[in-house]
């Protein structure tokens, strides 16, 4: 299975398994994602959510050749699977907690900022290229980042779309700590076995109380972001930026205003 899920000990643990593609994301893990989230939500056995990748990568992000094959009028409507997974993800009530090694592409690192308590290994590289792509940040990042680490050094990352460590992840507010690789992920489940043993109904208030401020305007953010990404994936620039990735040659955005 592209996505291995699994409850033990309270733990609901979502983890990317599709290394031969660099975890590359499809619309079909999007909805087994969903699916997991959803039922975690509704079962009182799941205290905590972990998500993770392989000790190489987190994830590369969508898979193109999925993501191209469903691209066109209403790519990103809601009923969309990486929609629906968002949707899961910011609205599940219950602790996530992430552990990243390796790199984190696109939605990667966008997802991210749906955790609660989110931890790198010292060899993660996070990246959101859509301006590489001809597109726009998405998952309410165009909010998040910048809340997170302020408006420029999120113009940074959002703007340029390079790759940045761990450590500036951390000093960026995305990471709540930086590990060895080796100790990550038992250091992530840790951390996610702390909160299957603390008062469930205090753990999802405290969560609840912190993201009231931010709520709507999350929401509004995706709805947004979405409309705009879905207008840009079918645009010009799009079809340029694509098209050279499949060809391994630096797209020419020269000709566009």
């Amino acid at each position: 299975m592209s996505i291995q899920t699994n409850k033990t000990n309270g733990i609901l643990t979502i983890e990317f398994n599709r290394l031969e593609r660099k975890n590359a994301i499809t619309g079909a893990m999007y909805s087994t994602m969903a699916e997991a989230l959803l039922d975690a939500e509704q079962d009182p056995a799941v205290r905590a959510v972990l998500i993770t990748g392989k000790p190489e990568i987190f994830t590369a992000g969508n898979d193109l050749d999925d993501f191209l094959n469903n691209a066109g009028e209403g790519a990103m409507t809601e009923d969309r699977p990486v929609f629906q997974f968002m949707k899961a993800l910011e609205g599940c009530t219950k602790p996530v907690v992430a552990a990243v090694a390796g790199a984190a592409v696109g939605i990667g690192t966008t997802m991210l900022m749906h955790c609660d308590l989110v931890y790198a290994a010292d060899n993660a590289k996070f990246s959101m290229p859509f301006t590489q792509l001809g597109l726009c940040p998405e998952f309410a990042s165009s909010l998040l980042v910048a809340q997170a680490a302020g408006y420029t050094r999120a113009a940074e990352k959002l703007m340029l779309g390079e790759a940045f460590t761990a450590q500036e992840a951390f000093e960026m507010g995305i990471v709540a700590r930086v590990l060895p690789a080796v100790e990550l992920l038992e250091f992530a489940r840790g951390q996610a076995a702390k909160l299957v043993a603390l008062p469930a109904a205090s753990i999802r208030a405290t969560k609840s109380l912190m993201r009231r401020p931010r709520a709507a305007i999350v929401a509004e953010t995706m709805g947004v972001e979405n409309k705009q990404f879905g207008a840009m994936l079918v645009g010009a620039e799009a079809k340029e930026a694509f098209t050279a990735f499949f060809q391994k040659r630096k797209p020419d955005f020269s000709k566009f205003d």
